[in-house]
């Protein structure tokens, strides 16, 4: 069979021995999310396979719904990382820069020696980069990579590897999602991937908080550009108000773009610090919802991007409703023209 990323797969081959001997930081970004967390289990277990002490570093703690994955796994956050900081050799992934990994994170380990991601704005920011933008997950990379060359996937690393793989597709229904997405998840399931047990966890346990959360978000929901945008909102104090955290936020926004019509969906999160995030989510990556964000400091991929304001947060919402509907307007020229 042929390899699934035969330039990637001789490159990672080539680097893995260069870990030897040391110890390894797989470090994901903040708020982690399914791919990420499924990643950094997975490539953890394979490395120690190889006989590496290996542990996970995240500025946020594993979410409820994927702590399954995390058994019997070495998950630090950052003040336990920080004494051991400078021992460690630390491995980014799902991470298109280094600033996705939060602020303190990012001085304690400043020199990450590889980065395995499918962000469109990855640049390339480590010595070695595994990086393929077309793939819908950087599970589905690693599930390649490691099929390349051979190395173990055990029952717990095909789980967490399709769960990563799951969530980043929305099931599956996501456009990123190719025939090499499902030869991938086949070849885990071969492996000991649980898909019932899988989708269980992760969209099956909501708490009742997440759906007060949830019925808050819809309550907010605002419609611009003759109805092809809708924008949510969640005000400072409403995790305290539903009893939820941050994590709740996950999967809201897609409540926005589900809607008959609508191309884009937002979620805006104002935080007591004065900052906002906000999450973006496009049905057609013709909208490049990722350049949108980008006008912010933010980035992503065409139908799913995200940033993070830290400062010259006045008049944001108008300033990001404009900045959709100049995107909307220059696709929809675009596919005029073609």
């Amino acid at each position: 069979m042929a390899a699934y990323f035969p330039e990637l797969s001789a490159r990672f081959a080539a680097w893995l021995p260069s870990l030897d001997g040391l110890r390894v930081a797989v470090v994901g970004h903040a708020r982690p999310d399914g791919d990420c967390i499924g990643a950094q289990v997975a490539l953890a277990r394979v490395l120690a396979s190889r006989g590496l002490e290996v542990l996970c570093v995240n500025a946020d703690p594993v979410p409820r719904r994927l702590q399954f994955l995390a058994e019997g796994m070495k998950f630090l956050r950052t003040d336990e990382v920080l004494p051991l900081a400078s021992g460690l050799t630390p491995v980014f992934v799902d991470c298109a820069d280094q600033a996705r990994v939060g602020d303190r994170l990012r001085v304690a380990l400043p020199h990450p020696v590889a980065c395995v991601d499918h962000h469109l704005s990855n640049v390339g920011f480590t010595p070695h980069n595994f990086v393929d933008a077309t793939s819908a997950a950087t599970c589905e990379i690693l599930s390649g990579l490691f099929l390349d060359n051979g190395l173990p996937i055990d029952a717990h690393t095909a789980q967490a590897l399709y769960a990563g793989v799951l969530t980043d597709t929305g099931q599956f229904r996501f456009n990123s999602t190719t025939k090499k997405t499902f030869r991938l998840a086949s070849e885990l399931l071969e492996r000991g991937a649980h898909p019932a047990q899988v989708g269980y966890e992760i969209y099956e346990r909501e708490s009742h908080g997440k759906l007060r959360l949830l019925q808050h978000f819809l309550s907010t929901l605002d419609f611009e550009c003759d109805g092809r945008v809708c924008l949510g909102r969640l005000p400072v104090g409403i995790f305290e108000a539903t009893q939820t955290t941050a994590e709740d936020t996950e999967g809201l926004v897609d409540y926005a773009r589900c809607i008959d019509g609508v191309d884009v969906g937002v979620l805006i999160e104002d935080r007591p610090d004065g900052t906002v995030k906000a999450s973006l989510r496009g049905k057609d990556p013709s909208y490049r919802v990722d350049l949108i964000a980008a006008q912010f400091n933010g980035g992503g991929h065409a139908c799913a991007a995200g940033l993070n304001l830290k400062k010259d947060t006045a008049g944001f919402y108008d300033r990001l409703v404009a900045a959709i509907s100049r995107q909307i307007a220059e696709a929809d020229a675009q596919k005029l023209s073609s």
